[in-house]
């Protein structure tokens, strides 16, 4: 049998304190603990299926966690139906004052938003409402009617929502406009028209992605822009252009984008590391106009639309950090 040293080329190091940067297969002996130790290969990407949704709905709002989701809104038909995910099923609870789908969305949980987004009679909505973990309570409105508009915020008094569709129901626009927890400010342009694009991040420092180009061709885009508070620059596009896709909320240096529409409906996810976005595990149910929320280690999207609206839901772990392990005898 070869020994570690045939194999690795050294000896197992005896030393004080941990190597500061370990690589993938390397052993070492703790003389301060006296533990053997080692550093852990690093995991892959996976999709796992969650617990399905009370309702099969599609172009709905989403926020929080992974274990602690809230999904509202959406159409199949139009609703203002709320479901809670505590990490394995959906319970119903109470509904937005005011059904509607298309609409954006931040917050947790306990502590959502919801503005904007289309409501019957056909018309374009300027409403925001905000979630306490028990009810929705109607708040200021925005300064422009939008739907399918790019939306993120950790919390629901800090927010933002940008392009979309405009008041006349057909016209794209590239209007921001940040939330303080009290009212919502006109604030700097995005760079391109579009709508039906994802975003992640605060009212401060945001990221916007993907999109719908009326006329474009193709009409889908990959074009992503950084907020910084003040103005969006353009920066490094998507691998894949698509529409109406999942996305993780908290985060402009990492976020995630999820399926979406190309088209057709695609199952690929893209993670962001604020420079770059890299392809990873693709979803099991490829579908647009889902709910998404969590992280991008921890994401998670639900329902949306294939051929026709599902329920199905799906939670994300992202590509394992190289970890530590200590050996033991048992």
């Amino acid at each position: 049998m070869a020994t570690y040293k045939e194999i690795r080329g050294s000896q197992i190091e005896a030393v004080a304190t941990d190597p500061s940067n370990p690589v993938e297969g390397q052993v070492w002996y703790n003389t301060t603990s006296n533990v053997l130790k080692g550093q852990a290969a690093t995991g892959a990407a996976a999709w796992a299926t969650g617990g399905a949704m009370n309702a099969a709905i599609n172009s709905l709002g989403g926020a929080g966690i992974q274990t602690a989701a809230l999904g509202f809104g959406g159409q199949s038909p139009n609703t203002g139906k709320t479901e809670s995910y505590n990490g394995s099923s959906w319970t119903e609870v109470n509904d937005l004052n005011l059904a509607r789908n298309g609409m954006g969305s931040a917050g947790l949980q306990t502590a959502a938003l919801a503005f904007g987004g289309e409501a019957p009679p056909p018309g374009v909505r300027t409403q925001t409402e905000t979630w306490n973990g028990t009810n929705w309570t109607e708040v200021n409105d925005l300064n422009n009617s939008r739907k399918y508009s790019g939306s993120c915020g950790e919390v629901n008094t800090s927010a933002l929502s940008f392009a979309g569709i405009g008041p006349d129901n057909s016209s794209e626009f590239k209007k921001t406009e940040s939330w303080n927890g009290t009212n919502w400010t006109e604030v700097n342009e995005m760079n391109q028209l579009k709508h039906n694009l994802m975003g992640s991040g605060t009212n401060t420092a945001a990221i916007g992605f993907g999109g719908y180009i009326n006329g474009g061709s193709p009409v889908s885009t990959a074009n992503t822009e950084l907020w910084n508070g003040t103005n969006w620059t353009e920066v490094n596009n998507l691998n894949t252009g698509r529409f109406v896709g999942g996305a993780s909320m908290p985060s402009s240096t990492s976020a995630l984008c999820m399926g979406g529409n190309a088209p057709p409906v695609t199952g690929v996810t893209e993670i962001w590391n604020g420079t770059n976005w890299t392809e990873t595990a693709d979803m099991s149910t490829a579908r647009g106009y889902g709910g998404g929320a969590g992280t991008s280690t921890a994401g998670i999207v639900f329902a949306g639309y294939t051929t026709t609206p599902v329920a199905v839901t799906e939670e994300f772990t992202g590509p394992a950090v190289a970890q530590t392990r200590t050996f033991t005898d048992s």
